[in-house]
């Protein structure tokens, strides 16, 4: 197909699209949380208000990106600034979709981990914000990712059921021997579930560089937040953003990654 299309339609077309689903998924992260706290909002209604006045948002307002740069980041209505957050999103998923588009081509492989990456972006923002993965987002994703195993070119369904099984059972019994000996929580259910999802996306094989990766990362932001912090300073630090940090390293460098690990590992 992509031969039928003109290489620089492709591009702005995954850039669009891109930049439209992180429009909703701004919803997501947004009100998701909230609707699962019992909030009267949900993902679908009302329309997109202004966080601030809680003036409606028209449409015209309301394009990925574009809007942001014509209203010079303010509120139409109340004239407050608008939270760079928003673009952020919509830009972050812009990027992933174009991104995928160059490794994976315009193929059903395309889609499926542009679904894939949307998934990964609400919970990193979540998470981060509320230290909460959904099981609303985790849950259907496993079952989404091994039942895609089955169409995708470069995932098996026993890569991706076993990596269900080593993403969740594994450390599953991990952070239940951790408790037990320690009388504290450490991997948290949502991380599990997370793990769990990525395993049956990106199969068993992706499972170390992701633990190995979003340790290393979470151990150095750790540490600089207690230094920051200084002498007896708290500070909650999700671990599912470091997670989603890895697995979209693996997804995009998977063969650079493998390399990588056989050189320092010498297998």
């Amino acid at each position: 197909m992509e031969d039928f299309i003109p290489y620089h339609l492709l591009i702005t077309a995954a850039l669009v699209l891109g930049a439209v689903i992180g429009s909703f998924l701004n919803v997501v992260i947004g009100r998701l949380p909230a609707q699962m706290a019992g909030a009267a909002e949900s993902i679908a209604w009302p329309a997109s208000r202004c966080p601030l006045c809680r003036t409606a948002i028209r449409w015209y307002d309301n394009i990925p990106l574009a809007s942001f740069v014509v209203l010079l980041r303010r509120c139409r209505a109340c004239n407050e600034k608008i939270a760079w957050r928003y673009p952020l999103v919509e830009s972050m998923m812009a990027l992933l979709s174009l991104g995928l588009l160059l490794r994976l081509g315009l193929s059903l492989d395309w889609l499926v981990y542009l679904i894939f990456s949307a998934a990964l972006l609400a919970i990193f923002f979540i998470d981060y914000d509320h230290q909460l993965i959904p099981d609303v987002i985790s849950l259907p994703g496993i079952i989404l990712g091994f039942a895609a195993s089955f169409i995708l070119s470069g995932l098996d369904w026993q890569s991706s059921g076993l990596g269900i099984l080593l993403g969740g059972g594994s450390f599953y019994l991990v952070a239940q021997g951790y408790y037990l000996l320690t009388g504290r929580d450490g991997m948290g259910g949502g991380d599990i579930k997370l793990l769990a999802m990525l395993g049956a996306f990106l199969g068993w094989q992706a499972l170390p560089f992701i633990i190995l990766a979003s340790s290393a990362l979470g151990l150095v932001v750790g540490i600089g937040a207690m230094i920051r912090q200084g002498k007896g300073g708290k500070s909650v630090i999700s671990f599912g953003p470091f997670l989603v940090m890895a697995a979209w390293l693996w997804l995009f460098f998977p063969q650079q990654i493998d390399q990588l690990f056989r050189y320092l590992f010498r297998f």
